[in-house]
């Protein structure tokens, strides 16, 4: 009975990191209709920091939250590149269909292990192969014309995506807070803080006013806080800790197709057959690589991701996060 209790929560943990995240591509799109970018992103960030902050002291006291200045640092730098990447697709998203841009940033795994390869490491083989599988899927995809959006836009949708990968790729390398309830709350508190000081001064005052902003895209940065946020990755940290990491890193193939069904259906998105064939591609290869690149020790049952560190799988969800 325990072990079909516990299999069923993980279900429902898997289920709800699947359409969670799935769904906050849609919640950046309404939030950044009539939200500064910059701005929205900075301000929920903030709000998330502080509300990690709150469930960190809830379940473990405030001691801790005593981190070290090299921790601090280094989850500074993580968080200027994570929420970073975030503030990119506020803007983005305005331009590009959320279903192509889910699958853009579908491709931080391959990304990531892009960067493995230029430090000197050397993934499997088949990885190696997925990560070429999973170029093509993108140049498929960033191509201007049709309903794809401006290739400014796409570019810089790109761009979030290598923001992401990057911050991934150092989280598991620098001296970030082992606990990565810790670590997300000072990861997205010193970034959130920074897109908000950088909206408040390149945002005019007329824009800033909350009365010019629609209600829906006040619930969308509500939902994004709350559920997109909290609730997402407090299922996420909680997989990381209870669930083969195989299993887990099925939101990263998942979280697209939700995205690509809300498109369609709320937004009325195209689904062309570019977008089906660089879906293809993309998805094909992220299950690859990050299949081939994820590990269960059999024995203990102990989860294992690349180096043998959950870090870089924690900080692997990509910008819609």
């Amino acid at each position: 009975m325990t072990r079909v209790s516990h299999k069923a929560r993980v279900w429902i943990a898997l289920w709800t990191v699947y359409v969670v995240w799935g769904s906050t591509y849609l919640g950046i799109e309404l939030a950044g209709e009539t939200i500064p970018g910059v701005f929205g992103a900075g301000a929920r960030f903030t709000i998330v920091g502080l509300i990690m902050f709150g469930i960190v002291v809830a379940r473990l006291g405030r001691q801790a939250l005593q981190v070290s200045r090299a921790e601090l640092a280094a989850a500074a730098l993580v968080g200027l590149l994570l929420p970073g990447a975030n503030s990119i697709l506020f803007v983005t998203e305005q331009k590009v269909p959320i279903g192509l841009t889910s699958l853009i940033i579908a491709s931080v795994p391959l990304w990531v292990l892009l960067l493995r390869l230029s430090v000197g490491e050397r993934p499997d083989r088949v990885a190696s192969l997925g990560l070429l599988v999973g170029f093509a899927g993108i140049v498929v995809l960033v191509r201007p014309g049709g309903s794809s959006g401006p290739l400014g836009y796409l570019l810089l949708t790109v761009l979030a995506a290598v923001a992401w990968a990057v911050g991934s790729f150092l989280s598991p390398r620098i001296p970030v807070p082992r606990d990565a309830l810790v670590a997300t709350g000072y990861e997205t508190l010193t970034g959130g803080l920074v897109l908000l000081a950088i909206g408040l001064v390149t945002t005019s005052s007329s824009d800033l006013d909350p009365s010019t902003w629609s209600a829906r895209s006040i619930f969308g940065l509500v939902y994004l806080i709350l559920v997109g946020s909290v609730v997402g990755y407090t299922a996420y940290a909680w997989l990381l800790a209870n669930a083969p990491l195989g299993q887990v890193s099925t939101y990263a193939y998942v979280n697209p197709v939700v995205a690509i069904a809300l498109g369609v259906v709320v937004l009325d998105e195209k689904l062309t057959l570019r977008v089906v064939l660089g879906a293809l591609l993309i998805l094909a290869a992220v299950a690859i690589v990050v299949r081939r690149e994820s590990a269960v020790d059999l024995e203990t049952g102990e989860v294992v991701g690349p180096d043998r560190d959950a870090r870089e799988l924690a900080a692997a969800g990509g910008p819609e996060r």
